[in-house]
């Protein structure tokens, strides 16, 4: 792996980041995927200072995750389920 050294700006702060160069491109765009968020919060409600706008920033990122980890637990578990079944009926049919 080989790492290399960006600046990022990320709330109108720079940002020197060591990364692996096949993540690169993944850090700029999320970098730039919060500084559109902010820019959104940004239109839609009052603020103080980019503190208000990164928390609630980091509270949508936070709620996605959530829900995102909730989905893939039910979808293993729903899927660990469904290929016992297929297991089960396959085993059933070949020992006929």
């Amino acid at each position: 792996m080989e790492e290399i050294t960006i600046n990022i700006m990320i709330a109108e702060r720079t940002y020197k980041l060591t990364v692996d160069r096949t993540s690169e491109e993944r850090v700029r765009k999320a970098a730039a995927y919060i500084n559109d968020r902010l820019k959104d919060y940004a239109k839609a409600y009052a603020y103080k200072d980019f503190q208000d706008l990164l928390a609630m920033t980091a509270l949508q990122f936070a709620t996605t995750t959530l829900q995102l980890e909730s989905d893939l637990k039910f979808r293993d578990s729903h899927l660990d389920q469904k290929l016992s079944d297929l297991d089960a009926l396959l085993s059933t049919q070949l020992n006929s």
